[in-house]
């Protein structure tokens, strides 16, 4: 593992982990013969469970929190009432470390809720309280496009094996780097708008093209836990506030 400057070192994680069976199998099966490093899990979701089993059984992936206040639009709770808000992250961070026995390895959001200016706030306080990597706000640079819907269509091309080549090529740059993904197998225990997108993603994750690609040595693919320890002293550390 190097940590040169000019090195590209890339996480590619897996959102939704815990969703539903179908999304648990998929993000495992991308870890096991794919390029996937690193998931992050919905607690609150029925497959959460499963996932933390899964999750011991594969002891390389790592696992962040990804949390849930929107489901797939129907919210968990009022997000105008930012104590509830702070109440349930709170909420998700516990059950994370009961369900899982450990920390999470960095923190998002289900919708990039911790975008928004009156919940950020929140997210970056738990963030810098418990020493967690934020998407978007710490040295791993978050490359979020590797997705196949928008506009209310799908485009399955956009994340076909040879665009996630392409991806891997051009838009993976030295330093460190997040591709976000989204695999999974559509199963009855989960309705979501951003279905059978899901199937292709993870076959272009496990595909030989892909992988080829991974294997070539500007790419180095490493998890949270491998990036915390690339950083030393530079990775987020716990802090009173």
């Amino acid at each position: 593992m190097s940590d040169a400057p000019d090195r590209k070192i890339c996480i590619v994680n897996g959102d939704d982990f815990g969703a539903s069976r179908g999304v648990n199998r998929a993000i495992v099966e991308a870890h096991r013969d794919g390029i996937l490093t690193s998931a992050s899990l919905m607690i609150n979701m029925p497959g959460a469970e499963e996932a933390a089993e899964l999750s011991a059984a594969n002891p390389g992936l790592s696992v962040g929190l990804h949390v849930n206040f929107t489901n797939e639009g129907d919210s968990v709770i009022d997000l105008a009432d930012i104590e509830a808000a702070r109440a349930e992250l709170d909420r998700q961070y516990e059950l994370f470390l009961t369900a899982m026995g450990r920390p999470p390895t960095h923190i998002d959001s289900h919708h990039n809720i911790h975008r928004r200016p009156e919940l950020a706030p929140l997210f970056h306080a738990l963030a810098a309280r418990h020493g967690l990597f934020l998407r978007e706000h710490s040295p791993v640079r978050y490359f979020s496009t590797f997705y196949g819907q928008w506009d209310g269509e799908s485009h399955p091309e956009h994340i076909s094996p040879q665009r996630l080549v392409s991806v891997l090529e051009t838009e993976i740059l030295p330093g460190y780097t997040e591709l976000a993904c989204h695999p999974g197998y559509v199963t009855d225990d989960f309705s979501s708008g951003y279905a059978v997108e899901r199937e292709v993603e993870l076959r272009s994750l496990c595909s030989d093209a892909v992988k080829r690609r991974v294997a070539e040595p500007d790419i180095e693919l490493v998890n949270y836990s491998q990036i915390r320890t690339i950083l030393g002293p530079m990775a987020p550390r716990p802090v009173q506030i």
